[in-house]
């Protein structure tokens, strides 16, 4: 057998391995998702809230309770997180936001928000419109292809 032969052997067995740990992980880690979103769900009550500021931060820059910057896994430690910091009630407090409504938090309004602990998990606005995004720059190379494609005559990619 050719010396290559058995190294192309070696490398699909490799992984061949490893994407069936990758698979058993994956479901292990999708089944622990699961159970804490029910958790958070069980837990959950509307509250009203004055949005003061939200930022991307660390965590031990957050300014959250030393209790729950112990229970955060090492690994998690050092990436930045969206935090809101509000007024709820007499108190000021941190709160972690669910990142897939982060951008749509309004800031210096009042709100009424969907909690679970420290875990902001939908705002819902209390006074006046919700605002509305403006939409994103193009960048300089969305704007030359969509030069480029008009000039042609082609439909815009989007």
């Amino acid at each position: 057998m050719q010396p290559w032969a058995i190294t192309l052997i070696v490398i699909a067995v490799v992984l061949t391995v490893a994407a069936v740990v990758l698979y058993f992980l994956g479901k292990k880690a999708q089944k622990k998702q699961a159970q804490q979103q029910e958790i958070l769900n069980a837990n959950k009550q509307t509250v009203s809230m004055l949005i003061i500021d939200k930022k991307r931060m660390k965590l031990r820059d957050a300014g959250l309770p030393q209790v729950v910057l112990e229970q955060v896994p090492k690994a998690m430690r050092g990436s930045k997180l969206p935090i809101v910091k509000a007024k709820v009630g007499p108190q000021i407090m941190s709160l972690i936001c669910e990142d897939k409504i982060f951008d749509s938090v309004p800031v210096k309004k009042e709100v009424k928000a969907v909690v679970s602990g420290i875990y902001v998990l939908d705002v819902k606005g209390l006074h006046g419109r919700p605002e509305v995004q403006p939409p994103k720059k193009k960048s300089r190379f969305r704007q030359a292809l969509e030069a480029a494609q008009e000039k042609a005559g082609a439909k815009p990619i989007k």
